[in-house]
C-alpha cells in the first residue's frame, strides 16, 4: 500500500484509462499555484511528482520544496534539498547478501532495544536478483553452462540458503535464482513497469511513475526505459526499504542533443563509448543527464538503455530518456501486459512526459552529438572514459608500455607445454559480457554473424584465448539459437558459460596455468577485450593489466586476431582454408543484415515464457530447504554469512561528536580511486590478510571464492579494504597493493590498522580526484570505518561513495582554494586533529590541524561534504542504519 501526503495544493485528480480510474497527482494542477512547468526536464517532472505526492505541509515535504522545483527553471542549478521516495529497491547478490545480513541483525538490534522486529521489514518493493557470483571456470564446450552453474551453488550454498531465508523471512522481498539473468537486464525486460500503481489507505488505485533505487550503479539502465532510477550504496537502500526517504539536493540537469543516425558498422557500444568520453570531459558528477533530440527518435529502446547503463562511467546520478511509441513497442514485445501499456502511454501524455524529437526543456547546460559522426572504437586500457578510435589501439597500447608499463620493448616469451609463444598486448580474455550489451539484440546478432563468417572461412580464435558467452538474459539464448548463430559462436569458443556478471566484474575465472605462468614469469602486459562498462586496475583478472572495453562483434573479432598490437583494420585476423589473409571487413555484417535477423528471431512469446515463473528457479535452487523465520539463527565459525559488529553496544541516545584527535595516515592516495581498489570484488590471494582468515578458518585455498561473495563476512571484509592488487599507497613508494606503514614498518594495511586501534589512534585517508569512482559498493565505506577510519580528505568524491562514507559514519572532506596533498607536502608521517566537530554543519568549512614529524604545526581549511541536514542526523547517529534503528524502536 502507498503512503499519501496532504496534498495541500489540491492537485489529486483521476484518470480514466481502459475503463478504470486511477487517482494521480497532477502537475497541471500543480501549475496552476507554482507557475508553468512544462519546460521542466521529464526526470525533473518525476523528481516535482514525488514531492506532490508525498507532500505533508513541512515534515519531510513542504510546498516550499515543491515551489522550488517549479523555480529551478529560472535558474537550473543544486538547490535545496528534498526527500525522493523511490517506489522500489533493486538489489544483486553481491551487494544483496550485506543488505540482507543489516537487516537481520537490526531484526535482532531492535529486539535488544525493546521494539518490534515486525518494523524491520521493507516498506517498498525489494526485488534482488542473483547474478554475480557465477565464474567461468569452465568455457569453450558444450557443457560449460551446466558445469559453472554446479560450481556456483556448491560455492555459494550458504548464502544462498541464507537469501532465500530473506525472501521467505521478509515482507515484499522476492529473490530471483541465479541463472536467471543480469539484474539490469531482468529489471528492463520484466520487472519495470514504466507507470507504478497500488493502493492507498483509501483503498484507491493511485498511479504514479515507476522510479527505483539500486545497490549497483548500473541500475541507471531502466532510465532507457523511461523510469527513473539510479545506484547507491547498499545502507541507503535499506533505508530506503524501511521508508526513509532518500535525502538528496535538486540535481543540475545536462541536455545531451542527439542529432543523426548511427553510421553502416556503427553500433550502441561505440556511441556510447562516445557519450562517456564527452560527458566526462564536460564533468556532470552528482548531476543527471537527459537525452533529447532528434537523433533519440533513432535509437532502439535497447540502444537507449546501453546509453543509459553507462552513467557511472559517465560520472552521472543517471542518464535519462523519455517515454515514446518505442518505449511501448519495447513493453510489448517483452511481454507486459496491454492494461500497463495503455496506462504508460495516458500517464505520459497526461503528465507532459510523452517524448517528442523537437521538445528542448530547460537543461542547466547542454552538449551535442551527431550520432553519423561516431566511429568504431574501444575505451582503455584501463578507464571507460578513455575511448580510441579502432585504428589507433595499436598505436595506444605500444605507447602505453614505455609510458604506463614502464617498458622499453615489448617481450615474448614460449608457453610450457604449448606450440605457440605469448607477448605484450596478446588478447588471453575474449568475454562477451555484462549487462551494457548483453541486453541488445543488435550487437549480440552482430557477434552471431562474425562468428558464422568466420567460421565459413574456417577462422578460430588464437589458443592463448579464453573465450566465453555471458548473456545477460535467457532471452538471448533463445533468438541466438533461432537465427542458428548460437551454434556459429560455439563453433568459435563462445559457448554459453552462465547468465551473470562474469568478466566484467572479475568472476572471469583462471586461466590456464601455462598461460597465468608465463604472463606472471615474464612481466607480461596481457590484454583482454570484454563487452563490459568496467575495465579498472586489478578488476578483469589478476593476470591481465591491459583492459579494453569493446562491442560484442568487436569481441569476437579480437578473439580471432589475438593482440591489440596491430591494427586490427588494416592487417589480416588469419588466414582462410586456401591460406588466404581475412581482414576485419570481410567478416564484418552489414545493418541490413543484423535488421533482418533480428526481425525474424525475436518475439513476445519468448519473454512470456522465460519470465513465467522467473522466481521459481531450476532444481539446484528449488533443493534449498529453508524456513523462514523472525530472527536469523547465524551459524558460529561461518565464514560467509556473520552478525556484524555496527550495533554492538548501542542505545537510544547516540553520543556526542567530537573532535578527531592526533589521527594517522593509513593511506595516501591519488587521483581516480576506484572502488574496486578501496573494497576489491575479485580473487582473495593466499598471502593476504583475508587469506590467512579464512585459512586460519579451515577454509582451502580452493574455496577462497571471491571478495564479492564474502560480502556478508565483516572479517573477511575488512581484512580485504584498500587490498586491492594495483592499489599505490604513496606511504609506500614503488609498492603496489594494500600495504602502508606502522611507525616505519611496511606491513599490510589491514595489520597496521589493528595496530592502531590497539594504541587508540583514529585514523584517516589522504587522496586526489574523483575519489570512490565506479561501483556503488557499500563494503567501500563499511571497510573503510571497521579500520577504524575517522575522515577521508581528498580533491573531490563521486557521488555514491561519498554518500556510503556519511551513511556509515566517516566524515567526507574536501580540499579547498586549489589546496591538495601535494601542494600542503601531506605525507604519511603528519598527525591530523579535526577540529569543531560537535556543531559541525551541511558544507561548513572545517580546520585541520598538522603536526609534522618534526613537530611543526600548521593548519588548513577543508569543506565538510556532508551535503543535506538528513545527512547531518545520519553522521551523528553514527550512521544511516543506527539513525533508522532508533526511529523505528521509538
Amino acid at each position: 500500500m502507498t503512503q499519501v501526503g496532504k496534498d495541500t495544493l489540491g492537485t489529486r485528480s483521476t484518470l480514466t484509462v481502459g475503463g478504470k480510474d486511477y487517482a494521480y497527482y497532477s502537475l497541471a494542477k500543480a501549475a496552476e499555484t507554482i507557475g508553468d512547468v512544462s519546460k521542466l526536464p521529464f526526470s525533473m517532472k518525476v523528481l516535482l511528482e514525488n514531492l506532490l505526492r508525498f507532500e505533508d505541509g513541512g515534515f519531510t515535504v513542504s510546498t516550499d520544496d515543491i515551489q522550488g522545483i517549479a523555480d529551478w527553471q529560472k535558474d537550473p542549478s543544486t538547490g535545496n534539498e528534498i526527500q525522493y521516495r523511490p517506489a522500489r529497491v533493486l538489489l544483486q547478490d553481491f551487494t544483496g547478501v550485506p543488505c540482507v545480513v543489516d537487516l537481520a541483525a537490526m531484526r535482532d538490534a531492535i529486539s535488544k532495544l525493546g521494539g518490534d522486529t515486525a518494523k524491520i521489514n521493507p516498506q517498498v518493493p525489494v526485488n534482488l536478483v542473483i547474478d554475480h557470483s557465477v565464474m567461468v571456470d569452465e568455457f569453450g564446450h558444450p557443457k560449460a553452462f551446466e558445469k559453472n552453474v554446479e560450481l556456483e551453488y556448491a560455492r555459494n550454498a550458504e548464502r544462498y540458503d541464507f537469501l532465500k531465508w530473506g525472501s521467505k523471512s521478509f515482507e515484499n522481498f522476492s529473490a530471483v535464482p541465479p541463472g536467471t539473468g543480469i539484474c539490469h537486464q531482468v529489471n528492463l525486460e520484466h520487472i519495470g513497469r514504466g507507470v507504478w500503481s497500488t493502493n492507498d489507505p483509501s483503498g484507491a488505485t493511485v498511479a504514479y511513475p515507476d522510479t527505483c533505487v539500486g545497490t549497483d550503479s548500473h541500475t541507471t539502465m531502466i532510465n532507457g526505459l523511461g523510469v527513473l532510477g539510479w545506484g547507491v550504496g547498499g545502507i541507503e537502500a535499506e533505508a530506503a526499504m524501511l521508508g526513509q526517504p532518500v535525502s538528496m539536493l535538486v540535481p543540475e540537469v545536462v541536455g545531451f542533443k542527439l542529432t543523426g543516425k548511427m553510421a553502416e558498422g556503427v553500433t550502441a557500444t561505440d556511441l556510447v563509448l562516445t557519450c562517456v568520453q564527452m560527458l566526462r570531459e564536460v564533468g556532470v558528477v552528482g548531476r543527471f543527464v537527459e537525452f533529447y533530440g532528434p537523433g533519440v527518435a533513432e535509437l532502439t529502446l535497447a540502444d537507449r538503455a546501453t546509453i543509459a547503463n553507462m552513467a557511472p562511467e559517465y560520472g552521472a546520478t543517471c542518464g535519462f530518456f523519455g517515454v515514446d511509441d518505442k518505449t511501448l513497442d519495447y513493453m510489448r514485445l517483452t511481454g507486459r501486459p496491454e492494461e500497463d501499456i495503455a496506462l504508460v502511454e495516458a500517464y505520459s501524455k497526461e503528465q507532459g512526459m510523452w517524448f517528442t524529437p523537437e521538445n528542448e526543456p530547460v537543461f542547466t547546460n547542454t552538449l551535442e552529438l551527431d550520432v553519423s559522426e561516431v566511429v568504431p572504437s574501444l575505451a582503455g586500457p584501463k578507464r571507460p572514459q578513455d575511448k580510441v578510435i579502432l585504428p589507433e589501439v595499436d598505436e595506444l597500447f605500444n605507447g602505453d608500455l614505455k609510458s604506463i608499463y614502464k617498458k622499453d620493448a615489448p617481450v615474448r616469451t614460449g608457453v610450457e607445454g604449448k606450440d605457440h609463444d605469448i607477448g605484450d598486448g596478446d588478447v588471453v580474455i575474449a568475454a562477451i559480457t555484462s549487462c551494457t550489451n548483453t541486453s541488445n539484440p543488435d550487437v549480440l546478432i552482430a557477434a552471431g554473424l562474425v562468428a558464422k563468417k568466420a567460421n565459413e572461412k574456417g577462422l578460430k580464435p588464437k589458443p592463448w584465448v579464453k573465450t566465453s558467452l555471458a548473456p545477460g538474459s535467457q532471452v538471448v539464448t533463445d533468438y541466438l539459437i533461432k537465427a542458428g548463430l548460437q551454434s556459429e559462436l560455439d563453433n568459435i569458443g563462445f559457448d554459453l558459460v552462465g547468465y551473470g556478471c562474469t568478466t566484467c566484474i572479475g568472476n572471469s575465472g583462471p586461466l590456464a596455468p601455462p598461460i597465468s605462468k608465463a604472463i606472471n614469469g615474464n612481466d607480461i602486459v596481457a590484454a583482454s577485450v570484454l563487452s563490459g562498462n568496467r575495465n579498472f586496475e586489478g578488476r578483469v583478472s589478476p593476470d591481465v593489466r591491459a583492459n579494453f572495453l569493446a562491442s560484442p562483434p568487436l569481441v569476437v573479432a579480437y578473439a580471432l586476431k589475438g593482440t591489440v598490437t596491430e591494427d586490427i583494420t588494416t592487417t589480416p585476423l588469419g588466414q582462410d582454408q586456401d591460406g588466404n589473409d581475412v581482414f576485419l571487413k570481410d567478416v564484418w555484417p552489414s545493418n541490413a543484415e543484423i535488421s533482418e535477423i533480428r526481425s525474424g528471431a525475436i518475439d513476445r512469446a519468448m519473454f512470456e515464457a522465460r519470465y513465467a515463473d522467473v522466481y521459481k528457479g531450476d532444481e539446484h535452487w528449488q533443493a534449498i530447504n529453508v524456513v523462514g523465520s523472525d530472527t536469523y539463527q547465524w551459524r558460529p565459525g561461518s565464514t560467509y554469512v556473520a552478525n556484524p559488529p555496527y550495533f554492538e553496544g548501542m542505545d537510544m541516545t547516540p553520543a556526542p561528536v567530537t573532535d578527531i584527535n592526533g589521527a594517522k595516515p593509513l593511506a595516501v592516495l591519488g587521483d581516480s580511486v576506484t572502488t574496486d581498489h578501496i573494497s576489491p570484488a575479485g580473487a582473495i590471494k593466499e598471502d593476504s590478510p583475508a587469506g590467512e582468515y579464512l585459512m586460519s578458518n579451515q577454509v582451502a585455498k580452493a574455496d577462497f571464492n571471491s571478495y564479492g561473495s564474502r560480502r556478508g563476512n565483516h572479517e573477511v571484509m575488512m581484512r580485504g579494504t584498500f587490498a586491492n592488487i594495483r592499489i599505490k599507497n604513496e606511504m609506500v613508494p614503488g609498492v603496489e597493493g594494500g600495504y602502508t606503514t606502522y611507525k616505519g614498518e611496511q606491513m599490510a594495511i589491514y595489520d597496521a590498522a589493528m595496530k592502531h586501534k590497539a594504541d587508540g589512534t583514529p585514523l584517516i585517508v589522504i587522496g586526489g580526484k574523483e575519489y570512490g569512482t565506479g561501483s556503488s559498493r557499500d563494503w567501500a565505506a563499511k571497510g573503510t570505518i571497521l579500520l577504524g577510519v575517522r575522515a577521508v580528505i581528498v580533491e573531490s568524491f563521486e557521488r555514491i561513495h561519498r554518500s556510503n562514507l556519511v551513511g556509515m559514519g566517516v566524515l567526507p572532506l574536501q580540499f579547498k582554494d586549489g589546496d591538495t596533498r601535494q601542494s600542503l607536502g601531506l605525507t604519511g608521517d603528519d598527525s591530523f586533529s579535526i577540529l569543531g566537530l560537535a556543531d559541525l554543519t551541511p558544507g561548513q568549512d572545517v580546520e585541520v590541524a598538522v603536526t609534522r614529524a618534526d613537530g611543526s604545526e600548521f593548519t588548513f581549511t577543508a569543506q565538510c561534504r556532508i551535503d543535506t541536514a538528513n545527512e547531518m542526523e545520519y553522521y551523528r547517529n553514527g550512521g544511516i542504519l543506527h539513525y533508522v534503528l532508533r526511529k523505528l524502536a521509538a
